[in-house]
C-alpha cells in the first residue's frame, strides 16, 4: 500500500519531499546594513574631527589644495541643508532625520525590502550619512565660544570646483554617501521597477536575490 495520503484531487502529500520555505531574507542583511551605516556615520564623524583640528575653524587658513585649482581641504560649517537652504532650522532637519532612519529600518527589515541586496546597500548608505550629519546637528560638536548658529550646523570639509566661478558648495563624506544612496535608489526604481499588480503570485523580482522557484504539488503515483 502506497503510504502517502491521497486527497480527493489527485494530488499526493508526501512531507518528506517538501523542499523548506526560504527566509524572507538573509541574516547577513543585518550584517552588511548596520555595518555600512555604522562605519559610514563613524568615518564622516572622524574626518570631520581629524580635518578641523588640522585646518582649523573656518576662514582661519587657506585652501590646502590636493588638486590645484580643481579639488582640495577648507573647512566650512553649514548650518542649513543642501546649497544653506534652511538656514537656522537644524533641529527641524535633525527630526526628519530621525523620522527618516526609523522608516529605512522599517522598510528593510519589517516590510522586507532587504530582501534585495542592492536595496540594502543603498539604504545603509543614505543611514551612514544621516548618522553623520545628525551628531552635528545636534550639536555635539559644538563648544562655547563658537557661533551660536553654529550649534545646529554641519561641518564640511570637501572642496570641489570647476574654477573659481563655478564651485561647488563644500561638503562631507556623510553627503557623499547620502548622495551614493540616493543614486542608487533612483537606479534601482528605473531598471528594477517594482512588478505590475496584475503579475502572477511566486514572480521573481529582478533584484529579489533571496527569492527560490517553489515546487507545485504532485500528483499521485498510480
Amino acid at each position: 500500500m502506497n503510504s502517502a495520503k491521497e486527497n480527493l484531487s489527485g494530488y499526493q502529500s508526501d512531507s518528506s519531499n517538501t523542499a523548506p520555505q526560504p527566509a524572507a531574507f538573509p541574516a547577513s542583511r543585518y550584517a552588511l546594513f548596520f555595518g555600512l551605516a555604522i562605519a559610514g556615520g563613524a568615518l564622516d564623524l572622524w574626518s570631520k574631527e581629524v580635518v578641523f583640528r588640522w585646518r582649523g575653524l573656518p576662514g582661519t587658513q587657506d585652501v590646502h589644495w590636493i588638486i590645484e585649482g580643481y579639488f582640495g581641504i577648507e573647512t566650512a560649517v553649514n548650518i542649513g541643508a543642501v546649497f544653506g537652504l534652511g538656514a537656522g532650522q537644524g533641529l527641524m532637519f535633525a527630526a526628519i532625520s530621525v523620522i527618516a532612519a526609523v522608516a529605512i529600518v522599517a522598510w528593510l527589515f519589517f516590510f522586507q525590502a532587504a530582501r534585495s541586496s542592492w536595496l540594502t546597500f543603498a539604504l545603509g548608505c543614505i543611514t551612514g550619512g544621516i548618522i553623520g550629519n545628525l551628531y552635528d546637528r545636534l550639536g555635539f560638536w559644538w563648544e562655547p565660544g563658537l557661533p551660536d548658529q553654529w550649534q545646529s550646523g554641519v561641518r564640511d570639509w570637501i572642496l570641489w570646483q570647476a574654477s573659481e566661478q563655478w564651485k561647488w558648495p563644500n561638503f562631507n563624506i556623510a553627503d557623499s554617501l547620502l548622495v551614493t544612496g540616493a543614486i542608487m535608489l533612483l537606479i534601482q526604481s528605473f531598471f528594477f521597477p517594482p512588478p505590475p499588480l496584475n503579475e502572477p503570485a511566486g514572480t521573481v523580482s529582478p533584484d529579489d536575490d533571496t527569492a527560490a522557484p517553489t515546487e507545485g504539488p504532485k500528483p499521485a503515483s498510480s
